[in-house]
């Protein structure tokens, strides 16, 4: 584990990360379950307080880990081993979520033992990574043991956590306390020791294939959702619509975020990696939340929903319009520049996000309100495609101009 060089050409993720990820699939699909069962149901406040509990837990699960293969990945027998316990660790996680959803929504304690204990199990076998690395790799092994130390005492909060039953705000306030330790161990490794050889183009394909998945969990949870419909009452045109709603939004918030030059700009502009890195657990977890919507579109098309179309229409609409808005931060914070064109591009989204409330309220079929909808994401694909590309260029070559010290 001497560490991987940061300026290696054709670095693509592993089929080892391949295989990671799709444990993360099975996190995803529960926690999108869940939202959108407490949704349908009208318990909007445990919907939400339970699945920014479960969708920051599977995103900082994710992270380190990945940053750590993309520094260290030797892909022999030891890191592939390890790699299978933390494996073990996502499914003990997500195995708790049920649990802990229906705790939030009984109100009286927090449920997150097994939650936590899948937690201590990946996080333990990182520790044993970053030893390892600390042991193999001299130069840097002041910042592997920055890290080490920064999990380690983190850990002693969350093996509390399995043996105590907190509050839900003691427990939140655990959690940030905990997450600030967790966050200020990269952020003193990479800054003040060093820090470790990660590849920004390798980084930016694995935050890809991640955003990915997450998108294709919306379309599986969807067609499956549909799937009992069709069976129970055979095709009509609600379900079609909302089939190709889902679709065509999965398409068009795809192409969005794939305008984002991230490995261009993380290679040159290394610094800027925290803010893009933790930024997007938010985006993943409003593209599992959009997932989690079209789930309720499914319920209310069944009937099985007890919430009324406008409220349906708001679990796609909010997410939808939280993650272009992201994505849009996170392009402007990349570059560090501002796009007159940007603004009007918004302006379009907005109205027609508004549009499809709108039809909402006027009483329009949800089906329709959300084939509405589907056409947000393509403003921002038409802008790109017509004029945006040439100014994303423009912005990029200055950008790059700008370039940090590679070392």
């Amino acid at each position: 584990m001497s560490g991987r060089d940061t300026h290696e050409h054709h670095r693509t993720a592993t089929t080892l990360e391949l295989l990671f990820d799709l444990t993360f699939v099975i996190a995803f699909s529960l926690a999108a379950s869940q939202l959108a069962h407490l949704m349908a149901e009208g318990h909007f406040k445990a919907g939400l307080i339970g699945f920014f509990f479960a969708s920051f837990a599977i995103c900082w699960a994710w992270i380190n880990f990945t940053w750590f293969a993309s520094a260290y990945d030797t892909d022999d027998w030891v890191f592939r081993c390890v790699t299978m316990v933390q494996m073990v660790g996502v499914l003990i996680l997500a195995i708790g979520l049920p649990a802990m959803f229906r705790s939030v929504d009984e109100g009286a304690h927090l449920d997150n033992g097994v939650m936590v204990l899948g937690y201590v199990v990946m996080r333990v076998a990182m520790i044993f990574q970053w030893l390892r690395a600390a042991g193999q790799d001299p130069a840097r092994r002041q910042a592997c043991m920055t890290y080490v130390v920064a999990i380690t005492v983190a850990q002693l909060g969350w093996v509390v956590q399995i043996f105590v039953d907190f509050s839900i705000v003691v427990t939140f306030a655990m959690v940030v306390a905990l997450t600030v330790i967790e966050m200020l161990g990269p952020y003193i490794a990479e800054t003040r020791h060093g820090g470790t050889p990660w590849h920004a183009h390798h980084i930016a394909e694995r935050y890809g294939l991640l955003a990915i998945i997450a998108l294709g969990e919306g379309v599986v949870g969807t067609v499956a959702s549909i799937t009992a419909v069709v069976d129970g009452e055979g095709w009509n045109l609600d379900v079609a619509l909302v089939c190709l709603a889902g679709t065509g939004l999965t398409f068009g918030m795809w192409w969005i975020y794939f305008l984002l030059p991230s490995a261009e700009v993380l290679h040159v502009h290394r610094r800027r990696s925290f803010v893009w890195g933790y930024g997007h657990m938010f985006i993943f977890a409003a593209i599992v939340a959009t997932g989690a919507g079209l789930h309720v579109a499914a319920y209310y098309i069944e009937h099985k929903a007890h919430i009324g179309s406008l409220a349906t229409v708001l679990t796609v609409a909010v997410p939808v319009a939280a993650y272009i808005a992201l994505v849009y931060g996170m392009y402007a914070y990349l570059l560090r520049q501002s796009e007159p064109l940007h603004a009007w591009l918004l302006a379009g989204t907005m109205l027609l996000l508004a549009a499809s409330i709108a039809a909402a309220m006027a009483g329009v079929d949800m089906a329709i309100c959300l084939i509405i909808l589907m056409f947000a994401p393509f403003v921002t694909v038409v802008g790109f495609e017509a004029v945006g590309h040439r100014h994303r260029m423009a912005a990029l070559e200055r950008c790059l101009d700008e370039a940090e010290p590679v070392h």
